[in-house]
Order: structure tokens, then C-alpha cells, then sequence
């Protein structure tokens, strides 16, 4: 069973979830702050899984693939077209820069991955984002999906590569066929489950 803990941190309020498993320890998303909570916690990191680019989920990456020597998963090579930074500096006034960091392996095409001692399935669901990934711990229906799927949310579809149509396409064939009990852990806000967005969830319905 695993021990899951979510730290929340940057300038868009962006979640990190630590998983403790029997085969190892996966962090999903490095936002701002994730290196220096980390070391409170005391805890080694043997996986991060990025659920997408934007800045705000990974501004973090670099520094903790540094401190811990960890195994980086994403759908995409680094990319500043993904990350947005460019774009929210020109529409903010705040000017940000990721750390360029490796990726070591890309999930672009693939359905599963091994990783931390178990089997995970993999659903791409752009529409947010071009390289947005959603990672399910099927045997412990757990769900981390970023920016795709909120508690009484989806998404946003307006920046570039971002599509309204692909978004609700990919969370209605992938991710609404999920056991009603699987716990979905965002990019932002609380955690929810498949079955209460597909009943409650405004968008959806």
C-alpha cells in the first residue's frame, strides 16, 4: 500500500505528489519550492514523473533531479515552447526561467512503464497542454493527471496547443472508463475521484 503526501507550492498554488512505495519513492511534478520540502522530509526520490511542461510544474525538476539522482519520465524531450514561460512573462509582467533539465526517458507513443517496482498505465490527453500525460497506479486506482482532470474542473484550453475539443475527447475515452473509486491527484486544488466528476463534474455533464 502506498503512503501518498502532496506538497503545494509556486506562483500557481501547484501540486507535487510524493509516493512511498514497497519498490521505490515517485515524485509527480517538481513546482517551485518541491527541491527544499523534499529535504525537510527527509525522503530520496528514485522516479519523477512530470505530468507536463508548463512552468509551473516543473520549475523544480533540474534541482531535484540534481539533488537525488532520479529517473526523469515525460512525454517530451525539454522544450521552452512547452514550458510557457516566455508567455507568462509578456502577459504577466513576471518574468520566469526554468532550469533546463534531461529527460531520461519519453513516453511519447508508449501505454505502460515500469517504474518504483510496479506497472503503470499511461493516458495521453492533450487539450491543456500538447505533452500532457495522465500516470494510473491501476492496482491502487490511483490517478495523477495534472492539469487535465480538476474537482469540478477540466483544464484550461487557452494557451497555445491547447484544445477544448481534445481535452474533453481524451478525459471522456480514457479516463471516465476508470473504476468509479479511482482517486484522481491534480496539478492544483483538492484530490477527487473518477466517480464524483463523472456524475458531478460541470464540464462533463
Amino acid at each position: 500500500m502506498s503512503e501518498i503526501s502532496t506538497y503545494t507550492g509556486g506562483i500557481a498554488a501547484t501540486n507535487a505528489h510524493l509516493l512511498r512505495l514497497p519498490g521505490g519513492t515517485v515524485l509527480v511534478d517538481a513546482p517551485e519550492g518541491a527541491t527544499a520540502w523534499l529535504r525537510r522530509q527527509k525522503v530520496r526520490v528514485d522516479v519523477l514523473f512530470l505530468t507536463h511542461q508548463h512552468f509551473d510544474h516543473v520549475m523544480d525538476a533540474a534541482a531535484v533531479k540534481a539533488d537525488h539522482g532520479c529517473h526523469v519520465y515525460a512525454f517530451a524531450p525539454f522544450s521552452r515552447e512547452l514550458t510557457l514561460e516566455r508567455l507568462f512573462g509578456m502577459v504577466t509582467g513576471t518574468f520566469v526561467e526554468v532550469p533546463a533539465f534531461e529527460v531520461d526517458e519519453l513516453l511519447e507513443g508508449r501505454d505502460t512503464l515500469e517504474a518504483a517496482g510496479e506497472t503503470w498505465r499511461l493516458h495521453h490527453v492533450p487539450g491543456h497542454s500538447p505533452d500532457s500525460v495522465c500516470f494510473l497506479l491501476a492496482c491502487e486506482h490511483l490517478l495523477f493527471g495534472g492539469d487535465v482532470l480538476f474537482l469540478d474542473g477540466i483544464g484550461r484550453t487557452d494557451f497555445p496547443g491547447g484544445s477544448t475539443e481534445l481535452l474533453l475527447s481524451g478525459i471522456e475515452s480514457k479516463l471516465l472508463p476508470l473504476p468509479d473509486a479511482t482517486r484522481v491527484f491534480p496539478g492544483h486544488g483538492d484530490e477527487t475521484t473518477i466517480g464524483r466528476e463523472r456524475l458531478e463534474n460541470p464540464f462533463l455533464n
